[in-house]
Formats: structure tokens, C-alpha cells, sequence
């Protein structure tokens, strides 16, 4: 029996995840070496990491909106070229404003290129397993956030932290380009149907072609509008482990190789979280269970807490592994939520301008708790205004799942 091409799109879309985001969190494994080589402070430092954010969150939408137009092929083997050719730049940095223009700019505006097309092609080929399927391609966010933060480790031992840039580079070149050329996002094109069903009886081919509301429909409804705020007050609080778990567990007496690791652990439990949560919410609610989750990423601000307090790796670990869930299942759950409420017909679009909202929060949030340590010495104000804003931020999700109980959420 052949394999269902809708698969297909999702494995290659997770092998995107992987590079992108494999590349994007290895700057926890640069920190260090920034810090040193050009003498910045951990705020200027966590800019470059808070730059590449803004940029593919922000200008995920055009991304999107290229891809519903040109294809993801095409969009997305753009983006890994530009995201090499940023590494590149960045190896040879001279300064500090020439890693923000390779490392920051650069690779966050090819993260762009490639985050919601990838996303937004495996949407159209599901619809009763659209949650278990966007949990897979999710999925290789944590694995790449588990992966190459160590790989790049490994390799800044071995040659200094610019050859380990420019063997990124080559991994995004050859792995990156090659996972891209698979990405489809059109099932109508081989008369096929969502999940490999077959087409009912009499019905005409390519029944799972795009359908719903156009992008400008989308973003005028009063729960797109509730998400977008949701998420904007989100990515405050997300963003802070990936650049500052390391540092602050360094601080905390934990030795450079565990300090790293922690962000591979980040990796493994947001592996689970998107597994997990995508096929649970597939059968519970995918509405309600955002709200849980992002209650769960407030809550880990605690363990980070007691952590910073107690010096133990384990604490530090089940934060990790704790925090890595619930943002994985966060980032698994926003794509077939877009698709739940709005349809095919611009899901690209529309997840590209949902995550811009979280482009504030991810410059915002890193940055800020980098000069709240430059002042204070410790993470402690960080921590409690990231649980704060999760809370908010699971609030508006809340009012969100309300509206579409009472058939509210697209008009």
C-alpha cells in the first residue's frame, strides 16, 4: 500500500523545523563565546537571539502570504539559502553589529521564509488527524533544539565557535535545501482527499482544496484579534529560556556541558509536548487544551526559580523538561487551530500573522531580562513577570475557546 503523500509533507516539514529551529536555539551555545570575543554585555548579547525572533515572527506573514502565492517549494528553499548565507556572514564577524546583521537578521528573515510555509503545507492534507499531524511537523523544533545546540557545542570544542557557524551553514545547505523540495500543499493536485480517505461517491476530485475565509477576513475576526494579543503577551515569557537558561544555570555553579544541555532537554520535552499534546487535544479540545498549556509555561517560571535558588541540575532539568511541553504543545496546537476556525484557503497567511504577534514578546522578553540581570544581578524579577504574563496571555486563550462554544469566533 503506497505511503500517503500528505505524510510525506509532514516529515519534510518537520526536517525543516529541525534546521531552522535547530540553528535558531544553538545560540545558547554561542552565548558564552559572544560574551568573550566581543566583550558585550548579556543584554546586548541576547539582542542578537531577540533580533532573529522579532524577524521571523514578525515577518512570518509575508512568508505565509509568499507561499499561499509561489508554493512553500519554492519560499522555503529561499529561506535555507538566506539562513546559510547569514551563518556565513556571522563566522567572519568582526563586531558585534555584523552578528546581528548575520546571525540576527540574516538568519532570522529565512527562518521566516521556511517556518510557516512548512507549517501551513501540512494543513490541507488533514482533517481528523490535523493535530497528531501538525504535532509531528512541530515536533522538529524540539528536535532541533535538542540536537544541534549540542552538535554546535561539539564543534565550538573542536574549531572555535566560527568554524562551528560555517558547519552549520553546510548542514542547512545540504539538509535544510533538501527537506524544503518536499514540502506540497496542494492534495488537489493528485485528486486527493484529507487523511488518504477516499473521495465519497460522486463526489469531484481534490475535495480538500482550499476553503474559508480570505486573509483579510481573518484578521477582522474578534477571535484573531483575541489570539494575536494572546500570543503577543506569550512570547514574553517564552523566549527568555532559550537565550538565558544556559547563563543563569552557569550562574547557579551548573558546569558549561550540563548549562547547554539544559537546552537539549528543552528539546526532548518539547518533543513529547507536541506528540502529546496534539493527539490529546485531537480528542479533548484543541482550545481548551492551549489554555492548560500555557498555564503550564507560567508555572515553570517556579521551578527556574527554585532552581536559581537551590543550584541543583535536576531542578534546572525538570524545568527544562517541563517548560520544553508546554511550549511545545503551544506551538503544535496554533496551526490546526487557524484551520479549525478559518479554513485552507489562506492558513499560511494567517498563521504567518498570528506568530508576528509573538515577535514583540521574543524581543521584547530576552532583551528585557538580560538588563533586569545587567541591574539586579539575578533572574528573580524575569522570572515572576513571565509567570504574570502567561497568565494573561492563558486568560485571552480562555475567552477565545468561550467565543467559538458560542459560535462566535470567526465573525
Amino acid at each position: 500500500m503506497p505511503v500517503f503523500r500528505g505524510w510525506i509533507v509532514v516529515w519534510a516539514a518537520f526536517a525543516c523545523m529541525t534546521v531552522i529551529f535547530g540553528v535558531a536555539y544553538s545560540f545558547a551555545a554561542f552565548f558564552a563565546a559572544f560574551e568573550s570575543e566581543f566583550h558585550a554585555q548579556r543584554a546586548d548579547v541576547s539582542l542578537v537571539f531577540g533580533l532573529a525572533s522579532l524577524l521571523y515572527f514578525g515577518l512570518g506573514a509575508f512568508g505565509g502570504m509568499a507561499s499561499d502565492r509561489w508554493g512553500p517549494r519554492v519560499v522555503g528553499v529561499a529561506g535555507m539559502l538566506l539562513i546559510a548565507a547569514g551563518l556565513m556572514v556571522a563566522s567572519l564577524a568582526d563586531s558585534l553589529p555584523v552578528v546581528y546583521a548575520g546571525y540576527g537578521i540574516g538568519v532570522g528573515l529565512g527562518i521566516a521564509l521556511v517556518y510557516t510555509p512548512s507549517m501551513g503545507a501540512v494543513q490541507p492534507w488533514f482533517l481528523r488527524r490535523r493535530g497528531l499531524a501538525s504535532g509531528v511537523a512541530s515536533a522538529g523544533i524540539g528536535m532541533g533544539t535538542f540536537a544541534l545546540p549540542l552538535v554546535a557545542a561539539i564543534l565550538i570544542d573542536a574549531g572555535g565557535w566560527r568554524s562551528a557557524m560555517q558547519w552549520l551553514a553546510a548542514i542547512t545547505l545540504i539538509a535544510g535545501i533538501s527537506a524544503a523540495w518536499r514540502l506540497e500543499r496542494d492534495p488537489r493536485r493528485y485528486g486527493l482527499w484529507p487523511d488518504g480517505d477516499a473521495a465519497p461517491a460522486g463526489a469531484p476530485a481534490g475535495g480538500s482544496g482550499p476553503n474559508g475565509l480570505a486573509l483579510r477576513e481573518i484578521v477582522r475576526t474578534r477571535s484573531f484579534r483575541w489570539m494575536y494579543v494572546s500570543l503577543m503577551v506569550a512570547g514574553v515569557s517564552m523566549f527568555v529560556p532559550f537565550a538565558h537558561l544556559s547563563a543563569g544555570a552557569r550562574d547557579a555553579g551548573i558546569g558549561e556541558a550540563q548549562a547547554v544541555a539544559l537546552v537539549g532537554l528543552i528539546g526532548i520535552g518539547s518533543l513529547i509536548g507536541r506528540f502529546g499534546v496534539g493527539t490529546l487535544a485531537d480528542r479533548f479540545g484543541r482550545l481548551e487544551s492551549r489554555v492548560a498549556v500555557e498555564l503550564m509555561v507560567g508555572g515553570s517560571m517556579l521551578i527556574w526559580l527554585a532552581g536559581q535558588y537551590s543550584g541543583s541540575w535536576l531542578v534546572f532539568a525538570v524545568f527544562a523538561l517541563v517548560f520544553g511541553f508546554s511550549y511545545g504543545g503551544i506551538v503544535s496546537l496554533l496551526p490546526p487551530i487557524v484551520t479549525d476556525l478559518y479554513g485552507t484557503r489562506a492558513v499560511a497567511g494567517g498563521i504567518g500573522v498570528l506568530y508576528s504577534g509573538a515577535a514583540f514578546g521574543s524581543i521584547i522578553g530576552p532583551v528585557l531580562a538580560g538588563a533586569v540581570f545587567d541591574a539586579t544581578g539575578s533572574y528573580d524579577i524575569a522570572l515572576v513577570g513571565g509567570l504574570i504574563c502567561s497568565a494573561c496571555s492563558a486568560f485571552c486563550a480562555w475567552t477565545v475557546a468561550r467565543m467559538a462554544a458560542r459560535g462566535e469566533g470567526s465573525t
